[in-house]
């Protein structure tokens, strides 16, 4: 069953259009300037603590966008791909809009985080339940991504609960956890996981793994 594919064209036709330029849309454009807008007033306002959850929730998705990436290469089928529907395929499972939301999926995961790290809801410490609430929203709304032709799924036993648990919950823990963290210790993370992130698509990128 593990070697049972769901939609086993859409790695092709991934692949087809990854980072090809004839598919690009204006849109893109406007969509590049609200992140940066909302950056921009984070920054005015100082809110340093808001930005570094965003920035931890943006690098975890682009070392599991990467690690999806070689998965394809080392296996032929990615787990999840985005065969069409994009201006412009970064990665095989990720488009320039996906990638866009999620660079400011967690500082809006910040907004509702109060002051006080130790506050719960439901009896629920505020990091946790917030982390797992928006890592669950997002599942449902990834359910319903894969009914679309736009993303697939491409193993039959990756799903709801495998996305769950191995991308959104780091996703969106990684966020509230961050919010919270002394600057140092924001610093010296941050400063990991993007470096990490970087030598890794220099390295692959133009060996053409990913």
């Amino acid at each position: 069953m593990i070697f049972e594919l769901n939609k086993p064209e859409a790695t092709a036709q991934a692949l087809a259009i990854l980072r090809d330029p004839s598919y690009f849309q204006w849109y893109v454009i406007p969509l590049l300037v609200i992140v940066m807008f909302i950056y921009f007033t984070e920054m005015g306002k100082k809110n340093w603590k808001g930005i570094a959850g965003g920035m931890m929730l943006y690098g975890i998705h682009w070392f599991v966008e990467i690690v999806n990436a070689l998965i394809q290469h080392w296996s032929d089928h990615a787990l999840w791909t985005v065969p069409t529907g994009t201006a412009y395929l970064i990665l095989v499972g990720v488009g320039i809009e996906l990638s866009l939301m999620f660079s400011i999926a967690g500082l809006a995961t910040t907004r509702l985080l109060p002051e006080d790290k130790t506050e719960k809801v439901l009896g629920v410490n505020v990091r946790i339940f917030y982390g797992v609430f928006n890592a669950a929203l997002a599942s449902i709304i990834e359910i319903f991504l894969v009914t679309t032709p736009a993303f697939v799924w491409v193993y039959p036993w990756w799903g709801a609960l495998t996305v769950f648990l191995f991308v959104y919950i780091p996703f969106f823990l990684g966020a509230t956890y961050a919010y919270y963290w002394e600057p140092k210790t924001q610093k010296i993370v941050l400063s990991s996981i993007w470096g990490l992130n970087i030598i890794l698509l220099a390295i692959f990128i133009p060996l053409g793994f990913i």
